[in-house]
């Protein structure tokens, strides 16, 4: 008798134990459930939640492994211990050292993520008597994509509880939630520890400390961390990176968000598989560069000059916004979360198209938080079902005016 049926036969002859739901979570994990339909029609397929989820984990792994490295590199960039990368595809970024201080930083937060996260899972399941609900291994790894390498480990562990707790299980559980979980946790962070995920001080590992030693009197160089969105946002430019670096994310930033190419090439990746939309991809970017060009105009037309706190980003190329912040993360990864965006295709298309719009809109008219790709989302997943409504009734009114056409 192999190993999956004498699980099997555990999990029958405890089917009454309050904990069965935290057994089953992980049996389901390993092996595909035994269980089977009687009545009516099906379909037949191998995959199910949780292999879909794997799906969407293996399109941000190449994101995890380069956060990795990239939280290295800066590191050691800032310390003066190296002078610059030869390139994405150089020795100089693809280094041990720069790998070891990233899996040093990076490895508890995907620990935390998880561990913490999971265990409200479960502890809700056991609760409320229902089995462990498989959207968190997709929220678990991109919640340490999503915030600077050195966010406390303890504050992680308070907004995982919030976003798990309040963005999901108030509303029922997976399938029910309104807000993406990962956003949400984020903007718990930002509006509650703003200073540890805003600034220049906090996108560098050791550059927050470096900067209370120099406080403390410490004989030591300032390390600026800036990214290139809070530079433009100053007006500063973009802090001498070129496009290629923003391009290949050799640049400050969150872990996981500053890679555009595996970033694209996981987006590929998901709609190749048919997890992710490309309508909301595309059309996120769309409705980015609209705005983008819209701003650019305004610029070229004089209406406000190079004195206007809103002129460094309002300049910037169009293009360089699909480049730089969380913008195409949160296009690839976040805005087409199935259960938060629009489930119709012209739906799809409105949805995208104002996140897009949106995101750059926020990035220019709040200097304070040049980031807009996060609100954006959170904002759309509120309008969602109503835009999918409205999608309905126009297709339903339209039916009745063919029905009444072929009556006449």
């Amino acid at each position: 008798m192999g190993l999956k049926q004498n699980l099997h036969n555990f999990k029958e002859k405890n089917k009454d134990k309050k904990w069965l739901p935290g057994f089953n979570a992980l049996f389901t994990f390993l092996y595909l459930p035994n269980e089977t339909t009687h009545n009516g029609t099906h379909v037949k397929a191998a995959d199910d939640l949780k292999r879909t989820m794997n799906i969407v984990i293996m399109a941000l792994i190449p994101c995890l492994i380069f956060g990795m490295f990239n939280a290295g590199y800066q590191h050691h960039l800032a310390q003066g211990l190296i002078e610059s990368a030869d390139g994405f595809f150089g020795s100089t970024f693809w280094t041990m050292d720069n790998l070891v201080i990233g899996l040093w930083k990076v490895l508890p937060l995907v620990a935390v993520s998880y561990g913490v996260g999971l265990a409200v899972e479960f502890v809700f399941a056991i609760i409320k008597g229902h089995e462990v609900e498989e959207g968190y291994l997709v929220t678990g790894m991109l919640v340490p994509l999503i915030v600077p390498v050195d966010i406390p480990l303890w504050m992680l562990a308070v907004a995982v509880v919030f976003g798990v707790v309040i963005g999901k299980e108030v509303f029922g559980g997976t399938g029910m939630n309104i807000l993406n979980p990962a956003l949400t946790i984020r903007a718990f962070l930002f509006f509650a520890y703003p200073t540890w995920m805003s600034g220049d001080k906090v996108w560098i590992h050791g550059a927050r400390e470096r900067a209370d030693q120099i406080a403390e009197g410490a004989q030591l160089d300032a390390i600026s961390g800036e990214t290139i969105l809070g530079g433009l946002a100053q007006n500063k430019g973009v802090l001498g990176y070129e496009w290629l670096d923003m391009f290949y994310g050799i640049i400050p930033g969150s872990v996981g968000e500053t890679s555009t190419l595996l970033i694209l090439l996981g987006g590929l990746f998901l709609i190749f598989t048919k997890i992710g939309s490309w309508r909301i991809m595309l059309s996120s970017v769309i409705g980015a560069l609209v705005m983008g060009l819209i701003f650019n105009w305004v610029v070229d037309a004089n209406i406000i000059t190079e004195s206007s706190k809103f002129y460094g980003l309002m300049s910037t190329p169009t293009w360089h916004h699909l480049l730089i912040g969380g913008f195409a993360f949160g296009t690839v990864f976040m805005a087409t979360d199935p259960v938060t965006a629009s489930q119709t295709n012209k739906g799809k298309w409105i949805y995208g198209f104002f996140v897009g719009f949106i995101s750059i809109m926020i990035r220019v008219f709040n200097p304070a938080y040049p980031e807009g790709v996060m609100l954006a989302i959170l904002l759309m997943n509120v309008f969602a079902p109503t835009i999918d409504h409205y999608v309905v009734q126009g297709n339903v009114k339209k039916r009745l005016k063919r029905a009444k056409v072929k009556t006449a």
